[in-house]
């Protein structure tokens, strides 16, 4: 007899075995174990903006200058003859060099470059001088990667300023200058660079920040190159002017001639140094101020070399000793050894006067004082305080001219082919060579070597390929590369027909530098 009662237990107990069955086997396979929920990510902000506002308004701020300042922070290459290459030691380990262990070959001399900035509509840049110095080719790459052959308006090695200039044919950028007189120790300051190479631009625009470390350095940096250099020698070497600002702003190779700025965008020095045992970062950079670049670069533009003033005299830092036989207020000024005779100071100044001010700016260095005299021009009156048998004086006197420029320089001559400015270097293709370069057959004429960096290499020119025709004119020998490519003007686009050794043909288009 059907019992709906025992039917409906046998359900349950089956439909439980069931279950239990399931489960194990589920629990076999790993099926019941827990899945794993998305974490929770917090976004809101765990500090009030109240509580960091000032340290925000400060980030703001650096975001907005670096925005402002590095469309007219500019790269600069520049290629020296290899008898012209001996940039001083110190500079070398701040010199933008790329590969510098591989030899370059001799015909295309030595490749090497820092930073700039735009100073004016017109295109002209300051830089270095350390960057441009006895290079025969210089070009400047701008921010919206459009790139100009530039020419050295003028060069001043003994303070390591220079002016370069670029024809654009659009508007440029510019930056304004800064008063780096009132800059004070312990401001905040961005030091910018554009120290990318050739067509990379892994390192293009770097912006850092820092404090003023100090005002008035007078390393010797400029005085002992020059004194080594041939060139110039130990007699005119200590005309060079020293009084870097120092900053801990991060600055590395290829940052010389970038713009140190403060935080109203104004240029208030540009970056030229490091102090460093490694030619890297180690705490100590250095910055030219901005007043004496200016009044350099104006000279440059105007007679194309510095008129520098002088005031006449042997000097020397103040000690404590001296102050106190001296009976000045302070540790501070420039004691006065010796008057060179018939010079501009010959009967103002005397032995043992300690010039404390000039035109009312107090003078602490023998470095403060020779860049506030070199802000002037020769000729220029000016008023020096003097503490004199322990007294001040007034003394005026008109500056004269310094001989820096009757050093002779005699850039060595030097003959370079519209080829080897393309950066490229060609033979016949001979047996050897193709067997070399892996040609079927000789006949014609192959790339032997591409310059670094070179025009040729930015545009993909490389060793091996056989080169058939220059623009419209086919060629065969050396010879007839020498003459498609004496048709070309500098400034002008050239097409190189090439073919490599599996018979693929490129044209490969170079602009011709000037």
């Amino acid at each position: 007899m059907y019992d709906p009662l025992r039917a409906k237990a046998k359900v349950v107990f089956y439909s439980a075995v069931a279950f239990l069955f399931g489960l194990g086997i589920a629990s076999g396979l790993g099926w019941t174990r827990p899945s794993l929920a998305a974490p929770t990510i917090r976004e809101t902000p765990q500090v009030s903006a109240e509580a960091v506002k000032p340290a925000s308004d400060l980030s703001d701020a650096f975001v907005s200058l670096a925005g402002t300042v590095t469309p007219a922070v500019v790269r600069i290459e520049s290629r020296r003859p290899v008898t012209q290459s001996d940039v001083p030691e110190f500079f070398r380990r701040f010199y933008n060099k790329p590969d510098q262990n591989q030899d370059q070959p001799p015909s295309q001399g030595e490749l090497a470059g820092g930073s700039g900035f735009i100073v004016s509509p017109e295109g002209y840049i300051l830089t270095n001088n350390h960057v441009v110095e006895d290079a025969d080719q210089v070009r400047v790459y701008l921010s919206n990667r459009r790139y100009y052959d530039a020419k050295i308006i003028g060069a001043d090695p003994f303070t390591d300023v220079a002016v370069v200039k670029i024809e654009a044919d659009h508007p440029l950028p510019t930056l304004s200058f800064g008063n780096s007189d009132q800059v004070r120790v312990g401001e905040w300051i961005l030091a910018i660079g554009n120290p990318g190479f050739g067509n990379s631009t892994q390192l293009d625009y770097t912006v850092t920040a820092g404090i003023v470390s100090a005002r008035g350095r007078g390393l010797q940096l400029l005085q002992n190159d020059l004194a080594r250099d041939p060139k110039y020698g130990q007699d005119v070497a200590g005309y060079a002017i020293e009084d870097f600002i120092q900053t801990d702003a991060v600055i590395n190779p290829g940052n010389s001639g970038g713009p140190m700025v403060n935080l109203r965008g104004q240029v208030v020095g540009m970056n030229s140094a490091i102090a460093s045992t490694t030619g890297y970062y180690q705490g100590y950079g250095f910055a030219i101020p901005i007043n004496l670049a200016r009044r350099i670069m104006q000279d440059l533009i105007k007679f194309g070399q510095v008129k520098r003033p002088q005031i006449g005299v042997h000097i020397q830092d103040v000690t404590a000793e001296d102050a106190e036989v001296y009976g000045l207020p302070t540790v501070s000024g420039v004691l006065v050894q010796s008057v060179t005779e018939d010079g501009p100071s010959e009967g103002h100044l005397k032995s043992e006067d300690v010039i404390v001010k000039l035109d009312g700016r107090p003078v602490g260095s023998v470095a403060e004082l020779q860049a506030k005299v070199a802000e002037f021009h020769p000729g220029d009156e000016v008023t020096l305080t003097v503490y004199r048998d322990k007294h001040p004086v007034q003394v005026s006197l008109k500056l004269g001219e310094a001989p820096i420029n009757q050093v002779e320089r005699q850039p060595a001559e030097r003959t370079v082919h519209a080829e080897a400015r393309l950066g490229i270097e060609v033979q016949s293709l001979d047996s050897d060579a193709a067997d070399e370069f892996g040609y079927s057959e000789p006949g014609g004429v192959v790339i032997k070597d591409v310059a670094r960096a070179s025009p040729a290499a930015r545009r993909g020119v490389r060793r091996g390929l056989k080169l058939v025709a220059v623009n419209d004119t086919d060629v065969s020998t050396p010879a007839d590369v020498r003459s498609a490519f004496d048709k070309v003007e500098a400034g002008d686009v050239v097409s190189l027909h090439v073919e490599d050794p599996a018979g693929n043909v490129l044209t490969i288009n170079v602009r011709m530098p000037r």
